[in-house]
């Protein structure tokens, strides 16, 4: 038995109980990619990312999520195919709208695909789908999801147009980019967040948020009434250097705790 599994099977990571009566108002999802760059930085096999998916399950996380790039700069291939037979919540594979990720998607039907722009020599993910005029490459992802039964998302930035080309497509939700409000966290950035969710929810999408948020910010995304889940990775990930995996998870819970109990 792996250190890995002696550690769960001994009792020692503990998961965050959820009554059946309270179900969690945003959903948590902790994407794990800057496990696998610590790891890749020195061609170790650890830090693993996997494991780390795992700690993030018992401490509460909703799901997992993980950016496979065409470049492999940190999820790689193998992790997103152990991933999906490890995990017990739900995987979201975030992937360009490529002929190779959707045949990858295809073999290894993870819960969630989320579609994103990716651009080589960007050091993250910079923006939304261009939605309209990416709608070809799109809808062959789409089409491939529905025919494997996967749940679909777009990575969108938070303008009307964007949500409302979105259901056009027929996607079942989407990710509202947080970055713009990550750097200028002003009443506008806000209102304009709230505005794309309350017109996705209208429209019957499912809405998340994510990109640059951290355990201070998303206080004030989590009180959009209209989001329901939310995705976290470098933050989570630099957090736990300092607090554990485990207390970095748990301590994103009580900050979405903070902001849910803001909504109007």
């Amino acid at each position: 038995m792996t250190d890995d599994k002696l550690l769960l099977a001994s009792g020692l990571l503990k998961p965050m109980m959820k009554g059946k009566d309270t179900p969690m108002p945003v959903r948590l999802h902790i994407n794990v990619d800057h496990v696998a760059t610590v790891r890749n930085a020195r061609g170790t096999p650890y830090p693993d990312p996997v494991f780390a998916a795992q700690v993030c399950e018992h401490a509460g996380a909703d799901g997992i999520t993980a950016h496979l790039r065409e470049d492999r700069r940190h999820i790689r291939d193998e992790d997103i195919e152990r991933l999906r037979l490890s995990l017990v919540t739900v995987l979201n594979l975030e992937m360009a709208a490529t002929d190779e990720m959707i045949a990858i998607a295809a073999k290894t039907k993870p819960e969630v695909i989320t579609l994103v722009p990716e651009r080589r020599e960007e050091q993250t993910t910079e923006g939304g789908l261009d939605v309209k005029g990416q709608a070809g490459p799109i809808k062959a992802a789409l089409a491939m999801a529905r025919e494997q039964g996967i749940k679909t998302s777009l990575f969108i930035a938070p303008e009307i147009a964007d949500v409302e080309a979105s259901r056009e497509l027929g996607v079942e939700q989407i990710e509202l980019h947080t970055g713009e409000f990550a750097h200028d966290p002003s009443p506008a950035q806000l209102e304009r967040l709230a505005k794309a969710a309350a017109r996705g929810k209208a429209l019957g999408l499912e809405v998340a948020a994510g990109h640059g948020l951290t355990r201070h910010n998303v206080i004030a995304v989590a009180a959009i009434p209209d989001i329901v889940e939310v995705n976290i990775g470098h933050a989570v990930i630099s957090d736990a250097v300092i607090h554990g995996m485990s207390g970095a998870v748990r301590a994103f819970r009580a900050a979405l705790d903070r902001g849910v109990a803001q909504r109007p």
